[in-house]
């Protein structure tokens, strides 16, 4: 698909006054953390030239102005030098003085560390993609190269075309930003799944087997490919860096990166590993191929709006965990301790109450990446809340089909329908209706219950249908006091968090308030709650507080949490036929 795309947009390029554009990337000082970037572009036909810089990153939903990386803007042509002016946060304005070839470098600081953003120093060198190469809106469409000097590194690993010693092509400037580069001395291996060929780019050390991440990876890639019927690439990267602390995934078409621990391979954390493996490889169909009609195409110069991260982050975190369990690295029952810790977290987050799944998807831009200590109170990640819309829809699925046809086929049925022969993306009346004729009925109660609202959910509705049920019991009695403390300067015990409803926010304590001592007696991080335990429901305890450094008390009436013990439990008997749904379910 690449090559054709390639010959379709070069075709653009030479009817666009044969326009070419052609970038340089240098990493001759790395310690520095600049990379030194050079566009060349050629045919250019108007007085002014715009060069601009995207704004996010496609696949995490956060305006992060990579503008504010950007410094020594500058252009010239046969030697003259091109008067620049920025005329906005993000954009270039060049004088051509009508040249029709015009050279503008630049130099991007990059060492901020995440799969997000681009990152340079003397070990390696990543390159995301959208926050390093500046874009001419004219040409978005048009192919061209991009040529990599690696100074002292010695390997480049990315799925751009490679067409010379360290040049590769792209197709048009969504390819460009989607194909993140690894540059460095590090360790790469391959091996073969689903008919692609998948290489892994390791960097960092770590307590990883080659030959054992060969066998799981791979049989975690085969169980995602069954799912879709058919893997698009010919080719797959993992770009994969091991470092002290993980911070997740970002997905793209043809590869993905993952920051993850380099201890991360031991056995009590390596089904996390191969879960993440699993969560971002699924997104090469489910987001970056099968894509909410919001995203498509993207705008890299503001927030692209959809209320249908339920389904792309969602549904992957559902499978995620569900391929595990059909590749055997969980049996039944551990899959549904899975299961019912995604539950839990969902109803015990009092914002599961506030917020629903289409509006938590609306206001990633604003909430979801912007967590603050009220998070918990007012919103629902879509990530376990649409986890758990996929288990309930799956499960309604293969009930109303008499076990003929389950989520799978969901997502196979809007894959061809709006990415191989509509060739765009689907809405949420579009989702809605494929699931309705494959259920054979109408299903507002379930969209407006689970996914337009934020109500209560009966979840036995769904799993008494394969033979399972949910019970949910009181905490006890068990004194709660409803905060979330984090250790200040020197020591001192720092609220950071209140929940809606305890008796912490009903007796006026506040987040930042340093608790100082209890009922007379002095604690820390470690002996508060332990302390306040040690009383029954329903004491009033004297709490000594700074609040702005000025000492007050504040009395709280001590009262038990209104959160929810859940357990889903397999029924003792079931029939023939349930059972049967549930190993279409499970197995």
């Amino acid at each position: 698909m690449r090559k054709i795309a390639a010959m379709i947009f070069t075709c653009v390029s030479i009817t666009t006054y044969s326009q070419a554009l052609a970038y340089k990337l240098e990493l001759t000082e790395p310690h520095k953390h600049y990379y030194y970037v050079t566009m060349t572009v050629e045919g250019w036909k108007k007085n002014t030239l715009d060069v601009k810089m995207p704004v996010w990153a496609p696949g995490s939903y956060l305006v992060r102005e990579f503008a504010k990386g950007v410094d020594y803007v500058k252009a010239n042509s046969g030697g003259s030098t091109l008067t620049v002016a920025k005329t906005d946060k993000s954009t270039w304005q060049i004088k051509t003085d009508g040249k029709s070839k015009i050279e503008i470098r630049y130099n991007v600081y990059a060492f901020e560390t995440s799969v997000r953003t681009s990152y340079l120093d003397a070990s390696h060198g990543f390159v995301s993609g959208s926050s390093v190469f500046m874009y001419i809106p004219e040409m978005k469409v048009n192919s061209g190269t991009l040529e990599i000097v690696p100074g002292s590194f010695k390997r480049i690993s990315t799925t751009l075309k490679n067409v010379n010693v360290n040049t590769f092509a792209y197709a048009n400037m969504d390819e460009l930003y989607d194909c993140p580069i690894e540059i460095g001395n590090h360790e790469e291996f391959d091996f073969m799944a689903g008919g692609c060929r998948h290489r892994v780019a390791m960097y960092g050390e770590g307590n990883y087997e080659v030959e054992k991440l060969k066998k799981d990876m791979a049989v975690v890639c085969e169980e995602a490919t069954k799912v879709w019927g058919e893997n698009p690439n010919k080719e797959y990267l993992f770009i994969i860096h091991n470092l002290t602390v993980g911070s997740g995934g970002l997905e793209h078409a043809s590869s993905t990166t993952l920051d993850v621990s380099r201890n991360t391979y031991s056995p009590a954390s390596y089904t996390g590993f191969l879960s993440i493996v699993a969560h971002e490889y699924f997104h090469l169909w489910n987001v970056k191929r099968l894509r909410p009609a919001g995203l498509f195409p993207y705008d890299y110069d503001k927030e692209n709006y959809t209320d249908l991260l339920w389904v792309a982050e969602g549904f992957t975190s559902y499978y995620d965990e569900l391929l595990l369990k059909r590749a055997g690295y969980y049996d039944e029952g551990g899959y549904i301790r899975s299961l019912n810790s995604t539950l839990a977290s969902v109803e015990n987050t009092p914002g599961s109450k506030v917020q629903s799944a289409a509006e938590s998807s609306f206001d990633a831009w604003i909430k979801g990446y912007r967590p603050n200590e009220n998070t918990n109170n007012r919103t629902i990640s879509y990530y376990p809340k649409g986890s758990l819309i996929a288990a309930m829809l799956d499960i309604e699925i293969i009930a109303s089909t008499n076990g003929k046809m389950k989520l799978d086929d969901l997502l196979r049925k809007l894959y061809n329908d709006f990415y191989k022969v509509k060739k765009t993306g689907y809405t949420f009346a579009d989702f809605k209706a494929a699931a309705e004729n494959i259920c054979g009925k109408k299903m507002d109660d379930f969209f407006n219950t689970l996914v337009l609202t934020a109500s209560d959910v009966n979840y036995n509705q769904y799993l008494n249908k394969v033979g399972y049920m949910l019970i949910a019991t009181a905490r006890g009695n068990e004194p709660w006091l409803g905060i979330q403390t984090k250790d200040g300067a020197g020591g001192k015990v720092m609220i950071s968090a209140v929940s809606d409803g305890s008796c912490a926010q009903n007796s006026g304590l506040m987040v930042n308030d340093e608790i100082i001592a209890v009922s007379n007696t002095r604690v820390d991080n470690n002996t508060l709650y332990r302390f306040v335990g040690s009383f029954p429901v329903g004491t009033t305890l004297e709490f000594l507080i700074a609040r702005d450094n000025l000492i007050q008390t504040v009395n709280v009436k001590l009262d038990k949490s209104y959160m929810k013990d859940f357990v889903i439990t397999a029924a003792e008997t079931v029939t023939k036929d349930v059972k049967a749904l549930r190993d279409k379910w499970l197995n």
